[in-house]
């Protein structure tokens, strides 16, 4: 069995794009993966197929030789988009060697140690302040409508939510956003007082409805530096955050906001591979480590989560795009001994479900490991045909 042809695929998923690659063997295999080309990723579809000539004609189980030869083709620019091309394919190339097998990918890689995984509901109300009427939700306005949307996550079984900073109660609701240069803000990016307010309100609202017991996150992004973070953790004190997310490159600051912070920090989603997590780790900067398997791949996720293990530091993956991501995400929350908690997008495209053969099961606030071959989950390429991308 040889790896015969790559394709990629594209879907219109309301305000973005959701990405597949498409993996065949000669022996008529597909495996499947998800990626994106947001967030830094633009052109990310030509990178993967300028490194398909090292990989076209290759035996697909020979998974390590493939992917060390990727990196020594990228050891000039490693990381960043190289590593993300790298990740969909060897990503793909999983699905291929369990479906070969006849074994999902969990038993590939040490067998699972949990099928249910306790999810929290990503993006919280973020999504329904600027695209509702698409997804066909109640719209958010005022920080009433949080607390509305804090009873409805209860009703649904969730046990977990995860906001960002909402600005509602004003002519242009919004989301806080400076640090993607989204809006005012940027680029000097200053906890002022109205964005403090915003953050103490958007919490009190979503505990109000939501209850003492839902576990809370709010996601600060990259939206301030060090002294912003450091207010804001101050913010956040009387909410009892499971944990406070924060993005920066700097391991030292984010050492000193975690000693400061009165609850957890979560951090490091953007961060590739073991060497870009060790200085983190050896800072003991965060309580919890963020791992975009997507972006990583699943194999170096692996990796990294055995280095954070070291640390005595629990791991989350970054789930934020479709259904495959997902069941991608499960299998590695499934697969290591220091889990935290798994992220998922509830709010989406009416259509996500079209665009897979299996959409994932949640049953009380749990996402259901599937235990098909592979990943128990293939893209369904009609589906994805009837939404093509309009971005």
């Amino acid at each position: 069995m040889k790896i015969k042809r790559i394709d990629d695929l594209h879907a219109d998923a309301g305000w973005r794009n959701f990405s597949f690659l498409r993996i065949e063997t000669t022996d008529g295999i597909v495996g499947w993966s998800e990626y994106t080309e947001a967030d830094g990723s633009r052109g990310l579809t030509a990178i993967i197929h300028g490194l398909a000539d090292a990989v076209i004609g290759q035996d697909p189980m020979r998974l390590q030789h493939i992917e060390s030869t990727l990196l020594s083709r990228t050891i000039q620019a490693p990381g960043g988009v190289n590593q993300r091309a790298i990740a969909a394919i060897v990503n793909a190339l999983l699905d291929i060697k369990g479906k070969a097998l006849g074994v999902p990918v969990w038993n590939l890689l040490g067998g699972m140690v949990r099928d249910r995984l306790p999810v929290y509901f990503s993006h919280c109300g973020s999504y329904r302040v600027r695209s509702a009427d698409l997804m066909g939700v109640p719209p958010l306005r005022t920080y009433d409508d949080v607390a509305r949307l804090g009873e409805e996550v209860k009703s649904k079984g969730f046990k977990a939510l995860k906001t960002n900073i909402l600005m509602l109660d004003r002519p242009d609701p919004t989301t806080w956003f400076p640090g993607f240069a989204r809006g005012p803000g940027h680029p000097e990016l200053n906890a002022t007082p109205e964005v403090l307010d915003a953050i103490r309100r958007t919490l009190a609202a979503f505990r109000d409805g939501a209850g003492p017991e839902m576990g809370l996150h709010l996601d600060l992004n990259y939206n301030f530096k060090t002294a912003g973070y450091l207010r804001a953790a101050e913010a956040v004190a009387p909410y009892d955050l499971t944990w406070l997310e924060i993005d920066t490159w700097d391991p030292a600051s984010l050492a000193l906001i975690r000693r400061q912070a009165p609850c957890p920090i979560a951090s490091l989603e953007s961060v590739i591979g073991r060497r870009g997590f060790r200085p983190f780790l050896d800072a003991y900067a965060t309580d919890v480590a963020i791992v975009d398997v997507i972006w990583n791949g699943f194999t170096e996720s692996l990796r990294i989560a055995a280095l954070c293990d070291a640390y005595e530091v629990n791991c989350a993956p970054h789930n934020y795009y479709g259904h495959l991501s997902s069941v991608i995400g499960a299998h590695f929350c499934a697969t290591i001994p220091n889990f935290a908690v798994m992220e998922i997008d509830i709010d989406s495209a009416p259509w996500r479900d079209e665009l897979v053969t299996t959409p994932p099961a949640i049953e009380g606030g749990d996402f259901i490991l599937p235990t098909a071959p592979g990943w128990g989950c293939d893209i369904d390429e009609r589906g994805v045909a009837k939404h093509p991308p309009r971005l």
